[in-house]
């Protein structure tokens, strides 16, 4: 008799097994994974034991580089090397542009909202190169913890709007991981300081990252994460305080603002690390390249950083303050400042966080991974691996949703810092005899005026009875998930008629633009697996050629015959000239012929290292 395997919902249907998930921080400089293994949060490393994959990407004829390699290149290849993609995710080309005029990026012009950059690899969208950039991160996480992951939950700034949550989860989709939840980034930060410390209360959260600035206010009562208030600037980091350092460089080296690509991209790199350096010294020396070939030398001390950084920060502090009010809230009610980002490692920042709050911020978590650590507890739960000890986790909206009305105003349905998932409702009528009609903009933002807030969304209530104008009833339902992604129904209260949409704004890609890539990465799977091939057998012989011209240089003279030296050398250019082509079997071919040929001079060196080693001393010396 067969029998039925049964578990409840939510749970495992075998108890002992641990899902895989993870928590990443999808970070504007730097990026993470996190998961909990043995009942311990983590950050996972690379294979060089790095936790930090730099947010960087780089378009090259072999394919996309991510990380530090891609970095690396970042001035030498200005026009293919990405960075800073959030800065541009789920934005318009307006918007993208208003960020300033010196990204060393060359823009494309095409007849969708969707910002495209020129790669020699093609052009792509800030969600593609977000794409790639979590792929990575899933590939590291898969291979540390030895099976596909079931899925992930993805952090995003409090202050992202519905157009950048929208395009962050289209970019996991087209890097094939199932999203659990968008988790807003001060909130991850509660989770693991709240979960580490226990400690009830009111808690500000300070997230200072790459290119996002985040405040939010939050109430931490028996294990329920409450966020009050929320505020912040979604264009507002430390990239902004390497973009200040790079132009009073520019101004002390005589640098026009028609420099070349690569200058800009080396004075941003320039500017960061002299940064870096003031975190612990008084003073950072600069040398920075000029485009004749010269160089210019001087320095910049930490009082002159602090000058230029002061009104960034004070941007920071003036969205504290209103976050604040909104939460109707006092200086002397919060009982601590959890620091999180890179950016808050400036100690400029920390001086001007304690005197606003009155008392020294928290940096016990590295304020790099802390978000991580946050993300990874929650996918943990949502994964199902903690049933029991789910934590509720009360995020807010954090601009107003509304509809326009007549003279471009703005209705509100769900206003700024509604706690989320919410759904609202309000009723509308028509303004004409017979309508039958009735058009529907989705908007957000806090301006009474259309004009002055942001388009989400338009669509159409058809079939409406023709009635006098007032006589018709219809209800408009606003409804926020837990991603905060926005659903709108219109229904016509005495006829039933209804229309719908799902608020994917035109900033994202469109199902058919992911369908398209989704089906060209699997049509094409072969194809990059044979070329991932190549890469990895062209760097082996590589790595081959040189260890082997490095030997011949040091003991080849030595211990090799001319006749000896002549057949190795045949065999070595055989290699060489493979390497040059693309037929991987070839290359392995040649590496096995290779080491074949060097054998016997392989046996040689190793005794002649072996009698070195005994010069001079006794056998009884190596006896155990």
């Amino acid at each position: 008799m067969a029998l039925l395997q049964i578990a409840e919902p939510g749970r495992s249907a075998a108890p002992h097994q641990q899902r895989l998930a993870a928590g990443i921080d999808l970070g504007t400089t730097n990026s993470l994974i996190g998961t909990v293994r043995s009942g311990r949060v983590a950050t996972l490393p690379d294979a060089e034991g790095r936790h930090l994959l730099p947010s960087v990407v780089r378009y090259t004829e072999e394919g996309p580089v991510v990380g530090y390699e891609a970095k690396a290149a970042a001035a030498l290849d200005p026009l293919n090397t990405l960075a800073s993609a959030k800065r541009l995710i789920g934005r318009g080309i307006a918007e993208v542009k208003s960020l300033g005029s010196r990204l060393p990026y060359d823009f494309v012009r095409t007849d969708t909202a969707v910002p495209r950059i020129r790669t020699r690899a093609g052009d792509v969208s800030p969600i593609e190169v977000s794409a790639e950039i979590l792929r990575a991160l899933a590939r590291r996480a898969e291979e540390s913890l030895g099976g596909d992951l079931t899925g992930v939950v993805i952090t995003v700034p409090a202050y992202f709007d519905d157009a950048q949550r929208q395009a962050t989860k289209d970019a996991a989709r087209l890097a094939g991981l199932k999203v659990l939840r968008l988790l807003n980034e001060p909130t991850a930060a509660a989770v693991a300081y709240g979960l580490d410390r226990g400690a009830d209360g009111l808690h500000a959260v300070f997230d200072l990252g790459g290119g996002t600035f985040d405040i939010s206010i939050l109430r931490l009562r028996r294990g329920v994460f409450e966020v009050l208030a929320t505020g912040g600037d979604s264009a507002l980091g430390g990239d902004d305080m390497d973009h200040a350092l790079a132009e009073w460089i520019m101004a002390q080296a005589g640098i026009g603002d028609d420099a070349e690509h690569h200058i800009l991209r080396g004075l941003l790199r320039d500017a960061c690390s002299a940064k870096e350096a003031l975190t612990e010294q008084e003073w950072a020396p600069l040398r920075i390249a000029l485009s004749d070939g010269r160089h210019w030398e001087g320095g910049v001390d930490r009082a002159t950083f602090n000058g230029l950084v002061d009104p960034l920060i004070s941007r920071a502090l003036t969205a504290c303050r209103r976050a604040l009010r909104d939460a109707g809230l006092k200086i002397g009610e919060i009982k601590d400042v959890v620091m999180v980002g890179g950016a808050t490692r400036v100690p400029r920042v920390r001086e001007r966080v304690a005197e606003f709050f009155g008392l020294s911020p928290l940096v016990d978590l590295d304020p790099d991974r802390v978000v991580a650590y946050g993300a990874a507890l929650q996918a943990d739960v949502l994964a199902g691996n903690k049933p029991d000890g789910e934590m509720l986790l009360l995020d807010v909206i954090p601009l107003s949703l509304g509809l326009e009305t007549m003279g471009g105003l703005v209705e509100r349905i769900v206003p700024r810092n509604t706690p989320i998932p919410v759904a609202r409702a309000q009723e509308f009528t028509t303004f004409k005899d017979g309508q039958i009609a009735m058009a529907l903009h989705v908007v957000q933002g806090e301006r009474d005026l259309v004009k002055d807030c942001r388009s989400l969304a338009r669509f159409q209530l058809r079939g409406i009875p023709p009635l006098v104008a007032g006589a018709a009833r219809i209800r408009v339902t606003f409804q926020v998930d837990a991603d905060g992604l926005l659903n709108v129904t219109a229904v016509e209260q005495t006829s039933g008629v209804q229309a719908q949409i799902e608020v994917k704004p035109s900033h994202g890609l469109s199902d058919g633009e992911i369908e398209a890539m989704l089906r060209d990465s699997m049509s094409h799977s072969r194809e990059d697996l044979e070329s991932r091939r190549l890469r990895e057998q062209q760097v082996e012989g590589q790595r081959t050629l040189e260890a082997l011209n490095a030997a011949l240089a040091k003991d080849g003279a030595d211990l090799l015959s001319p006749a000896e030296r002549k057949e190795i050398e045949v065999v070595l250019t055989v290699l060489r000239d493979r390497i040059a082509g693309e037929n991987a079997e070839a290359i392995k071919a040649a590496i096995a012929d290779l080491e074949h040929a060097c054998a016997s001079y392989v046996e040689r060196r190793m005794n002649a290292s072996i009698q070195r080693a005994m010069a001079g001393r006794k056998v009884e010396e190596f006896a155990s």
